[in-house]
């Protein structure tokens, strides 16, 4: 097993453990790449919507939010491509029975060919140490140029064959590669076939008269059949942008990675309307904004990298990606797709109805075009865990397991521990509790001894640990212990609020 599988596994163990995310359905031998969020992760999930919301809505003053319905009029899915085009290449593997999306075997044939890449880059950089020249080393290396330009002759195909719908061109492809399943460890595969993503459903009162309706596998939609409705009950005027957290269905073939890739899953959208002919710059600002706000959270820019799409979807005219280093690769995170006026006009046809914006600058209307940003809010939770799990040597021997989750996102702020359980220790640990429980999510513990519960809110995430002593019944101060540093110091308890608000606000992280 590598040392990627085993931090994913390690991960998965201790979300589970310390209350984060829970198999869904464990009693009954739990349901396939559907999970819940216990205690700690709906906290942290609450944290991260928060921050986004914030960031996105609240500090925009053209920007509003929508909390659109999952159940729409089916015609909404026929407008916007879903019903015809909303479709995977499917494939299985005929000893292991195993089923596989044909694409995502060959994107991770490709990420072993970047694996060794990074490697001799990893291996020339010791080697050559302080005057490594990292993009010369590859514009140079005969065998990593080999490489790239069997990436792209990859690319360029699955692409390809994708668009134009040629199934047995993709067979090819994956017997040309010889792509093994990871079961079986065989090239024995079936013809590739296409498989619709929607969840259907019916609604109506009896069976014969019910009609098809469809689990959204999207959130965008929503935004787009209110774009009239929002615009003039705000007055808002062009350019401005509909937000909307929710959730989303998708029948994937096979979802894997944890929760990076589930049939019920979050999102975190945002379409920017504006004038035709301003889309592109419109797309650089966005491109750029949504970077610096992952970057606001410090995990490390060199976590974080952009991937253009050569092979655009039907409705856009440049697209990308923020990729994210989990574990398991640089995998996408967030998608920011200049949408051109594609939903809007298939609405408009469809329905009918006139969607259209009159601009006063101009004294013209028009259909707008569309910026979007998408943000997976189950991926961000696990780029947060994945960046966070740290296993640390101490002193003596010692070691432990501690999260250390930005201080804005951790879903406690700080731990109230009265060293014992008598000398009126109790009584003004709680005082403090009261104190404080109003602006952060605080926990009260005494059960163990102060070293085991320190270890626990490590594990949990908590940025502070406050114990409750002798000293502070005599002089009310109490010993603050930093999360990561794990420093200690006494302050007093009137020092407390200040000294965590000034560690977990949100101002500090987007001003």
């Amino acid at each position: 097993m590598t040392n990627e599988n085993q931090l994913l596994k390690k991960i998965i163990s201790h979300c589970k453990e310390y209350g984060y995310i829970f198999p869904s359905s464990e009693i009954y031998d739990g349901l396939s790449a559907t999970y819940d969020y216990g205690p700690y992760g709906v906290e942290l999930k609450n944290n991260i919507k928060q921050y986004w919301w914030k960031s996105m809505v609240q500090l925009n003053e053209n920007i509003v939010g929508l909390d659109s319905a999952i159940f729409m009029h089916s015609n909404t899915w026929k407008a916007s491509g879903h019903v015809d085009a909303f479709n995977d290449p499917l494939i299985d593997n005929k000893d292991s029975k195993k089923r596989y999306r044909a694409d995502i075997l060959i994107d991770e044939f490709i990420s072993k060919i970047e694996e060794k890449i990074e490697k001799d880059c990893t291996k020339a950089s010791k080697r050559y140490g302080k005057t490594f020249d990292k993009e010369k080393f590859i514009s140079t290396n005969k065998r990593i140029l080999e490489r790239y330009k069997k990436i792209k002759y990859i690319q360029d195909s699955i692409n390809l064959f994708i668009s134009t719908k040629k199934f047995d061109k993709i067979k090819t492809l994956i017997e040309e590669l010889k792509i093994k399943c990871p079961v079986s460890g065989t090239c024995n595969w079936t013809d590739v076939r296409q498989f619709n993503l929607m969840f259907k459903t019916k609604v109506g009162a009896t069976e014969q008269g019910a009609s098809d309706l469809y689990l959204r596998p999207e959130t965008a939609q929503g935004i787009f059949v209110n774009f009239l409705n929002v615009q003039k009950t705000t007055r808002m005027k062009i350019p401005f942008g509909i937000a909307q957290i929710g959730k989303a269905f998708r029948n994937e073939i096979i979802a894997r990675q944890f929760i990076f890739r589930m049939r019920e899953f979050e999102q975190m959208e945002m379409q920017f309307f504006v004038q035709p002919g301003s889309e592109m710059k419109w797309y650089e600002y966005w491109k750029n904004s949504r970077m610096n706000w992952h970057n606001s959270l410090n995990m490390g820019e060199k976590n974080y990298r952009f991937h253009e799409h050569e092979n655009l979807a039907h409705y856009a005219n440049a697209a990308l990606d923020i990729e994210f280093k989990y574990p398991f690769g640089f995998k996408e995170l967030e998608g920011i797709h200049s949408r051109t006026d594609f939903d809007l006009k298939a609405h408009q046809e469809l329905s009918t109805k006139k969607i259209q914006y009159f601009d006063p600058t101009i004294n013209e209307s028009y259909v707008p075009y569309v910026i979007e940003t998408s943000i997976g809010l189950d991926r961000m939770f696990l780029s947060v865990l994945c960046h966070s799990f740290t296993e640390e040597k101490l002193l003596h021997g010692e070691s432990r397991v501690v999260l250390k989750i930005p201080p804005v996102l951790a879903p406690l702020k700080a731990a109230i521990l009265p060293l014992t359980k008598k000398d009126g220790m109790p009584e003004k640990a709680r005082e403090i509790m009261a104190q404080l429980q109003y602006n952060f999510n605080c926990v009260y513990e005494e059960k163990d001894s102060i070293g085991k519960r320190y270890r626990r809110q490590d594990a949990i995430g908590t940025p502070f640990c406050i114990t409750i002593d002798h000293q502070t019944i005599e002089d009310n101060t109490v010993t603050i212990r930093e999360r990561d540093s794990m420093l200690q110091n006494r302050i007093s308890i009137e020092k407390l609020n200040s000294k965590i608000m000034k560690a977990v606000s949100i101002n500090n992280y987007l001003c």
